[in-house]
């Protein structure tokens, strides 16, 4: 099976053999974190980078009235906190959404990987994508509906998922309860409710267990306005 981080960056452009086997060597013991469990809290230092390679994770902010509001989630292939390395301190928390699998690298590591040029322009590429797709999140929450906004985010967790091999045309897997999908699209567990009732009314999706399926992805996009532009996958995914 193909390493999910170098499924990832190779979606940008591909790697030389001998980059592929670096990453490789780097990330090949993982350890496990349980599910809903914190794996780095705001504030904190961390001594390494953590990568994921299995599961899901999210970043949030704890707000004063103890409420909580998701800012990301993180895939196989993704780096919960690269950017620590330059930083030095979390301004945000990340948690596992599931059961994760974690690897820690050392800054040594990092730099090491930075110092490939084709891993150099990857990463670069990735935070870039990063940085876009905050910029969609605003937008969304900002000028959607509630059913376009959870309409949106299911097509953007398709095609994440899709290009590192984690989903098919017709679906993929949504670990996620409906409090997880108020707290990401700042709505109440109410109006993501009435928002899944009639995304399934009008056929658009289904959701079975921890399924999420879609019988027209063209539909689904048009219906929320879903341009993936932002993600910049056109290497990894077809066009809808």
């Amino acid at each position: 099976m193909t390493h999910f981080l170098v499924r990832k960056l190779e979606s940008f452009g591909p790697l030389p053999k001998d980059d592929v086997e670096l990453i490789e060597s780097l990330t090949s013991s993982a350890q496990g974190v349980k599910a809903h469990s914190d794996i780095i809290r705001e504030g904190e230092a961390p001594g390494d980078v953590n990568l994921i390679l299995g599961g899901f994770a999210y970043r949030y902010k704890l707000l004063k009235d103890g409420s909580r509001q998701i800012v990301a989630y993180l895939l196989a292939g993704d780096f919960c906190d690269l950017h620590v390395a330059l930083l030095g301190t979390m301004d945000h928390s990340i948690a596992a959404l599931t059961e994760v699998q974690l690897v820690k690298l050392p800054r040594e590591s990092v730099l090491a990987l930075l110092g490939r040029a084709a891993i150099s322009r990857a990463m670069l590429m990735a935070t870039l994508v990063d940085e876009a797709t905050l910029r969609e999140w605003l937008a969304n929450l900002g000028g959607r509906s509630a059913e376009q906004r959870v309409a949106h985010f299911f097509c953007e967790w398709h095609r994440r998922l899709r290009a590192v091999g984690l989903a098919g045309d017709g679906g993929c897997e949504l670990p996620l309860t409906q409090q997880e999908i108020g707290d990401t699209m700042g709505l109440s567990a109410v109006h993501v409710n009435r928002s899944l009732q009639a995304l399934r009314e009008k056929g658009l999706l289904t959701l079975r267990g921890r399924r999420l399926l879609i019988p027209d992805m063209k539909r689904l996009c048009a219906a929320c306005d879903f341009r993936p532009n932002y993600l910049h996958l056109e290497a990894a995914v077809p066009a809808v």
